[in-house]
């Protein structure tokens, strides 16, 4: 039988995100509190500021770009304060925000721009020269690209979004009308096994029931107006924007509670430490790279960083060695927590009272939502529903699981039953107080530092590589990184020589096509032939049992 979330249900209200944002008649903070703050040169929004200039940019989208109720904004930048009022300024409009992660090529940038037909894109001047060669693959207008950030085009070709407004005032707009559970919010982009990216369709309802089930999950622990200069908690933001994980546990969040958010472009350990010194940050969510840097970088010991009360860390699984090596050295907790795009993100968390006592454990399932633990069986046959207590592949249901992937019903079929079980791929088993400690993976995803890798999409770059006959790619554990990072096994053509070169080569010739997190940090390793199934399926754990079977006799020869 399914097992219900261990917290009582909430009450959460049927409405859209601006409703449920900003005309909050229950919210606990004032119009002129600070929200959302540029760590780095103080520029901020108040939540007032936030509201008037999104209404700004919405009534600009439909004013001068025709904009309809669910056309699609894509957002191709680096973590700003000026990205929440282009989100909720779309939503305002009746638009849907497809996130684009700015690390992207030009071609994986507009593969996402057509999967979504978006029809706007906003940008950063950092990532322009990107954003405009993938809007020409697909067509998209140069008066459709805009910016945000302080910097301006020198040449003002690509106007400011916040230049986008009703200019002539002729008309006046109304806010757009939204089906709260029907009507998307958001199109994420989550790696498939596949290796084509498939887009995750999240709802208003989504997204509202995942920001209350994450303050019912931190217990009153996090507030708007506690701590001892009584403004309440201080976050310090680094992960992604363009990750549901960002979008929901860091803007949504903030937006909704009164968190003071300072905003981070992109991690570096000493600036990380140095705000959290002189912002007095009481809450980070982090991720396992980081954990191991606060273990033993060096620059950390300069810092005061006592104000942090906790850490919560998440898309990646946190040894309880890294845990230790942390705390030893700065006495600082962090728990864990879990979640997947595909729930909004987060499931479960763990309480801030056990982040010692559960070491391995991504907590209890959140509120309003269940669970089920099924095997998995390789014959083919139905899977089979185990106790709790015993290991499982984790189904979940509640109102934050996504309604299917976007023109893709092969894959939504493949994971989301009828009555809306969302299978995750993942196994694992929940100890006799509620608490999910996860096992290991179904899905062949590689996790580096938090990014997802597919391998078959790395696979397929490299088949067309001259040199390369066949291809195999797997994660593997780097101590040096604090994650899995990818390894490609090769197969060369008759001819080819083997050797440090031509793996260097091979190496850097699929760099230049993907994102710098799709790397082979791992390295290139020449096979005689890749493992396979009758049906021609990859055998990926042949190669790790290979890895394992190397470890151990390099660990007996010490």
């Amino acid at each position: 039988m399914p097992y219900p979330s261990p917290y009582p249900p909430i009450d959460i209200p049927v409405v859209d995100l601006w409703k449920f944002l900003f005309e909050n008649e229950k919210r606990e903070f004032p119009d002129d509190k600070v929200i959302y703050q540029d760590a780095d040169t103080l520029r901020s929004y108040t939540y007032a500021e936030i509201k008037s200039t999104a209404i700004t940019f919405g009534t600009g989208l439909r004013a001068s770009f025709d904009w309809k109720k669910g056309d699609v904004l894509a957002l191709f930048a680096p973590n700003d304060i000026d990205i929440p009022p282009v989100l909720w300024g779309t939503h305002w409009a009746g638009g849907v925000v497809t996130p684009a992660n700015p690390a992207y090529t030009a071609d994986e940038l507009a593969f996402q721009l057509k999967k979504t037909r978006a029809r706007f894109l906003v940008t950063h001047m950092s990532c322009l020269d990107v954003a405009v060669n993938a809007a020409a693959k697909v067509g998209l207008p140069d008066d459709c690209i805009v910016l945000l950030g302080t910097e301006r085009h020198p040449a003002l070709k690509y106007k400011h979004f916040s230049s986008v407004r009703n200019l002539s005032g002729a008309t006046r707009y109304r806010r757009a009308r939204i089906d709260p559970k029907k009507d998307l919010a958001f199109l994420v982009f989550s790696s498939g096994t596949t290796g084509v990216p498939k887009g995750v369709i999240l709802s208003h309802y989504n997204i509202v029931s995942n920001i209350l089930q994450l303050k019912a999950g931190e217990e009153g622990n996090l507030t708007c107006n506690g701590g001892p200069d009584g403004k309440g908690d201080r976050m310090l933001a680094f992960l992604p924007f363009f990750h549901v994980y960002g979008l929901t546990c860091l803007i949504h969040s903030s937006m909704y509670s009164g968190y003071h958010l300072y905003v981070m472009p992109k991690f570096d350990i000493e600036r990380w430490c140095a705000h959290v010194q002189n912002y007095r940050i009481t809450f980070s969510y982090v991720v396992p790279p980081v954990i191991l840097l606060l273990a033993k970088h060096p620059a950390v010991s300069k810092y005061d960083l006592s104000s942090l009360r906790m850490m919560n860390s998440g898309a990646a699984p946190l040894t309880s060695e890294l845990l230790e090596a942390m705390h030893s050295r700065i006495k600082i907790g962090a728990k864990q927590g879990y979640g997947l795009s595909e729930c909004s993100p987060t499931t479960h968390t763990l309480s801030w009272k056990d982040w010692h006592r559960k070491v391995g454990s991504v907590g209890k399932l959140l509120p309003n939502m269940e669970v089920k633990y099924m095997t998995n069986p390789e014959d083919g046959s139905a899977p089979v529903e185990v106790p709790a207590g015993q290991t499982g592949e984790v189904y979940l249901r509640g109102p934050n699981v996504f309604s299917g992937y976007l023109d893709n019903p092969t894959a939504t079929a493949g994971c989301l039953s009828a009555d809306g079980w969302f299978c995750t791929g993942d196994v694992g088993h929940q100890d006799e107080e509620g608490n999910l400690y996860i096992t290991d993976r179904v899905k062949e995803l590689i996790k580096y530092k938090g990014f997802q890798v597919a391998p078959a999409e790395l696979e397929g770059y490299l088949a067309s590589h001259p040199d390369v006959d066949d291809a195999a790619v797997i994660g593997i554990e780097s101590e040096q990184h604090g994650s899995e990072v990818p390894r490609a096994y090769i197969v060369l053509k008759p001819g080819v020589q083997k050797g440090d070169k031509t793996a260097e080569n091979i190496a850097n010739w699929l760099a230049g096509k993907v994102a710098p997190y799709k790397r082979l940090r791992g390295g290139v390793i020449f096979i005689d032939s890749i493992p396979k199934s009758q049906s021609g399926k990859i055998l990926r754990r042949v190669l790790k049992d290979m890895i394992k079977k190397e470890n151990s006799k390099a660990k007996a020869k010490l």
